[in-house]
């Protein structure tokens, strides 16, 4: 037997697997499975589909995962760790195939290089590549759409930002800049111009 073969078969044997029944789907990398008598929660392991906010794209992630993993389906886990939320980071596998690398060369998940330890990184980018050379899902804008963590960052820091009401700005300008910055509150009627009663006012 090869080294290289005996290395693989090594690292096949010491990653935990565990069979599980599908439960649920809940967004395009997480889902609900029962091991047993048990309920549990299942981030995807290497890989990060876009956030379902991120409209086209985080539910076609989602609708792509449920038609990959329907409810019922008997699925084995080979489990990596356990995250922050207490969530069983694993691959999914149906059937011997894996679900985790079926969406990134769908073009519905990015390789998730920051936590790729486990998993088989030529694979994933081998398939990564093919996903955005044809331009497929997520890769179908140059150079791809706003990577998911990026995605998350940002919502973040909007979230820690001041918000303004519209007699807190300025000027009419400034209350558009505001807006362009991510302030929706000042686009009540939801027509992408923030403080129309202030435009009123000079025109009046």
């Amino acid at each position: 037997m090869g080294k290289a073969l005996l290395v693989l078969l090594l690292t096949l044997w010491a990653v935990p697997s565990n069979a599980a029944e599908v439960l649920s789907i809940g967004d395009g990398d997480t889902l609900t499975v029962k091991e047993g008598n048990l309920r549990t929660k299942v981030r995807l392991a290497c890989i990060d589909a876009p956030e379902t906010s991120q409209s086209p794209y985080g539910k076609a992630a989602r609708q792509a995962l449920k038609s990959l993993l329907p409810v019922g389906s008997d699925v084995t886990l080979r489990s990596k760790a356990t995250d922050r939320y207490g969530r069983t980071v694993a691959e999914v596998i149906l059937n011997g195939s894996n679900i985790n690398q079926s969406l990134v060369k769908s073009g519905n998940a990015f390789v998730y290089w920051q936590s790729i330890k486990g998993c088989d990184r030529q694979t994933y980018s081998r398939l990564e590549t093919y996903a955005r050379l044809g331009g497929i899902g997520i890769w179908s804008v140059p150079g791809g759409i706003q990577r998911p963590w990026d995605y998350r960052q940002s919502k973040q820091s909007n979230s820690k930002r001041k918000r303004y009401r519209c007699k807190d700005t300025s000027s009419w300008s400034a209350a558009q800049e505001l807006l362009r910055q991510g302030d929706s509150r000042l686009d009540g009627d939801k027509v992408g111009e923030a403080c129309e009663s202030i435009r009123r006012q000079i025109a009046t």
